[in-house]
């Protein structure tokens, strides 16, 4: 969701340099991390000494900050003609944020909720672990190999690819991850409906 289909980057950077800040991290550095992870994820790799039970609780102040703050969230571009593309189709969101965050999200950038919803709630472990991609697949009657994932993050195309799925890398951030072929943003991603019911994907 966050980077793919919604740029929700100023509250995540808001929430994030301020969290950063308490702790006495360097923001940049904190920002190098939490793209795509769950928020506990990230506070256990930035502060490794911390017992996760703080992780946790302190991932629940920050997720309700979080899903309060939709000051400058909008869709990617492209975002809305690629899912109204997908109207009626198998397609899942796979996601790090909770469900709150995630319809709050996708609400603020008047974006539509695909049919599966793969949250944080789903899964037992947070990308780059490919639990919530298979989970998806599952959800949607396909196996791994036949699914495509779009990501922008480390975590997330490393979870895909983990998964056994192709990776479209959506946006500048991706780039740098080594995704199954990039696009600059999803305006550069179509998808038609062959008469057997078959989706092409082209990028570029």
């Amino acid at each position: 969701m966050d980077g793919t289909l919604v740029n929700s980057d100023a509250v995540v950077e808001r929430c994030w340099r301020r969290w950063a800040a308490r702790h006495g991290l360097d923001g940049d550095a904190a920002m190098r991390v939490v793209h795509g992870r769950q928020g506990h994820l990230s506070m256990a790799i930035l502060l490794p000494d911390r017992p996760m039970e703080q992780n946790i609780e302190e991932n629940r102040r920050m997720l309700a900050e979080e899903t309060a703050d939709v000051d400058g969230v909008v869709p990617v571009p492209g975002a809305a003609a690629f899912l109204a593309a997908l109207a009626g189709l198998p397609h899942a969101l796979v996601t790090s944020a909770d469900e709150g965050l995630a319809r709050v999200r996708m609400g603020a950038a008047a974006l539509p909720l695909p049919p599966v919803l793969v949250t944080a709630e789903s899964v037992g472990a947070s990308k780059p672990d490919p639990e919530g991609f298979l989970k998806g697949a599952a959800a949607l009657g396909f196996a791994p190999a036949d699914c495509l994932a779009f990501e922008d993050s480390e975590a997330g195309i490393a979870a895909a690819l983990a998964a056994g799925m192709q990776v479209v890398g959506i946006g500048p951030r991706a780039a740098a991850h080594a995704p199954t072929v990039q696009a600059d943003s999803l305006e550069q991603v179509e998808v038609t409906v062959g008469a057997d019911g078959t989706l092409t994907v082209r990028v570029g």
